[in-house]
């Protein structure tokens, strides 16, 4: 009898969940919902960088998206489900009471977005991270030093000690502070408690500060110099992680029941979209893979012995298991990718909606904004490389890697009275090609082997021109992975795993792991011009630092 595990990956809008056959990965069934909250753009506030979500939207789409796709299958394949496993973005951090609830669902703080998960492009915390940065350098122990040496204000004690500085309220009921990739397991399992949540290894590797090499997190002297706030909180947290595939434990009856499964289903841990659905693409020793969607994920891994001792600079960590267990997993990323084509579309639409917004329904209107981005595409698809003379940085929500400086704007130069949208669209394609270039170097000059590099996600699967641009820019072949949710089936292989089914994430990968649908390979003489365009690039980059 064939067994079937479920993956929920939690993205930035949505949620979506599938059904898979352990023995061969064939999905059977796939739903998605968005956060209901989240699409009113409630608790967001664009013009400080906040960005806040309600912990109902999570448990809303959670019912909902397993009930749909067990409703797509017969009841011998939904009494057949052994396991089920969870990713979500990152950092994604809450702060929680003594019972493990979220703040926002305690009375008095329901409406109140700092006791809300705060989503990973919230960057109100950009000067707890500088501070963070600071201290780290005079410190006797670099507590940054895996995590590429440099804080963001995108991660958990950045974002933490921002929320305590600014909410009195919230400051006096906190007790202890989750993940996202963390809570999901231990409402499943009722394991919510501080001290009984499973900590993941890739979400408090790459963005806590912890490590094994110094006992944990970083110790309480450091925290308490930082600011007396953080008093304590250490203490009410963790000292040890997992890694994703270990079990959490079984559903609890309240939630079999919630969700039409068995309490003989077992939870797995939680981790971060990007090194999940590194998982699901089949990545292994050396490969890149390359989550492109609104931003990119970046994600390599490598033995043990052939990093030995290596710190890399300016990455957003290198942690022993964050995605293969007994393999060091290294993040990178930029901060926007797509976002950054979306920004275009919106600036063009604006005449659209003001001037057509009375004479057009609504879904009129917004089919005419759909074609956007299509006929700028067919449009700069035509136009020679370096031939516009415009160039662009793609730091228009700050730069991830290499080097963290969420301060960093974007730029657009070399225009005149002839440049056209094609142009300009043209040239931030090939700025975040060029972004993406950035990062390859840096792992590459600290002996960072990549062999080979795949890319998933709704751009890699739809967007022939910016995919082909990527692989002249960067020299190398790009595989695309054929599946349209490799991150729900990456964690679907580390459900398999601790449903049993398999003794590693290597053989589940085998059998599961998504293939390749396309594959881009570059052009020499491309390449050959994009080298000198990304001299312009870089030296365009150094005048926005300079400012």
């Amino acid at each position: 009898m064939d067994k079937y595990v479920i993956g929920l990956d939690y993205g930035s809008d949505s949620a979506r969940a599938v059904l898979v056959n352990a023995m061969n990965g064939k999905t059977l069934a796939t739903a998605v919902r968005y956060y209901p909250r989240w699409k009113e753009g409630k608790y967001c506030n664009p013009t400080i960088n906040q960005y806040r979500q309600h912990p109902k939207d999570y448990i809303e789409v959670l019912e909902a998206t397993v009930r749909e796709v067990l409703g797509a299958v017969s009841s011998e394949v939904a009494e057949n489900v052994v396991g089920i496993a969870f990713d979500t973005t990152g950092s994604t951090p809450c702060f929680i009471d003594e019972e493990g609830t979220p703040l926002a669902l305690k009375e008095g703080f329901e409406e109140n977005p700092n006791a809300m998960f705060v989503l990973w492009k919230d960057h109100t915390a950009i000067k707890e991270a500088d501070e963070i940065n600071a201290l780290c350098r005079r410190w006797e122990i670099d507590y940054s030093a895996y995590e590429g040496g440099i804080y963001s204000s995108e991660w958990l004690w950045a974002k933490a000690l921002h929320v305590l500085r600014t909410d009195e309220k919230v400051r006096e009921a906190a007790y202890s502070i989750v993940e996202h990739c963390e809570w999901m397991p231990a409402i499943l399992t009722g394991t919510t408690k501080p001290s009984e949540i499973v900590r993941s290894r890739c979400a408090e590797g790459h963005k806590a500060m912890w490590h094994a090499k110094w006992g944990g997190l970083p110790s309480e002297e450091f925290l308490t110099t930082l600011d007396p706030l953080l008093t304590g909180l250490r203490g009410r947290m963790f000292t040890e992680t997992e890694t994703a595939e270990k079990v959490v434990g079984h559903l609890t009856e309240e939630w079999a029941k919630r969700l039409g499964l068995s309490t003989d289903v077992v939870v797995a841990g939680g981790a971060f979209d990007c090194h999940m659905g590194a998982v699901g693409a089949g990545i292994k020793a050396d490969s890149w893979v390359r989550i492109i969607g609104t931003s990119t994920c970046d994600i390599v891994v490598a033995k043990p012995e052939t990093v030995g001792n290596k710190l890399i600079p300016g990455i957003c960590g290198q942690v022993d298991g964050s995605v293969v267990p007994g393999l060091i997993g290294f993040e990178a990323g930029q901060s926007a990718f797509g976002d950054i084509y979306a920004w275009f579309r919106r600036v063009l639409e604006f005449p659209m909606k003001a001037i057509l917004g009375d004479k057009l329904t609504i879904e009129e209107l917004d089919k005419a904004c759909d074609k956007i981005l299509p006929a700028l595409t067919a449009e700069a698809e035509k136009i020679a490389i370096g031939e516009s003379g415009v160039i662009a940085v793609d730091w228009m929500n700050g730069r991830r890697t290499p080097d963290a400086d969420q301060t960093l704007k974007g730029a657009i130069a070399g225009i005149t009275l002839g440049t056209t949208a094609p142009m300009i669209f043209r040239a931030l394609v090939e700025a975040t090609a060029f972004g993406s270039k950035a990062i390859m170097e840096r792992m590459k000059s600290e002996g960072i082997r990549i062999n080979d590099c795949i890319g998933i996600g709704g751009i890699a699967l739809k967007s022939p021109f910016v995919m082909q641009v990527m692989s002249d820019v960067l020299g190398v072949p790009i595989s695309v992975c054929e599946s349209d949710q490799a991150c729900a089936l990456g964690a679907s292989i580390f459900a398999a795993v601790a449903a049993g089914l398999y003794p590693t994430i290597e053989k589940a990968q085998e059998a599961m792991a998504s293939g390749c649908a396309k594959e881009y390979k570059p052009s020499a003489e491309n390449h050959a011009k994009y080298e000198e365009l990304y001299k312009e690039y870089k030296r365009l980059g150094a005048y926005c630092e300079s400012k």
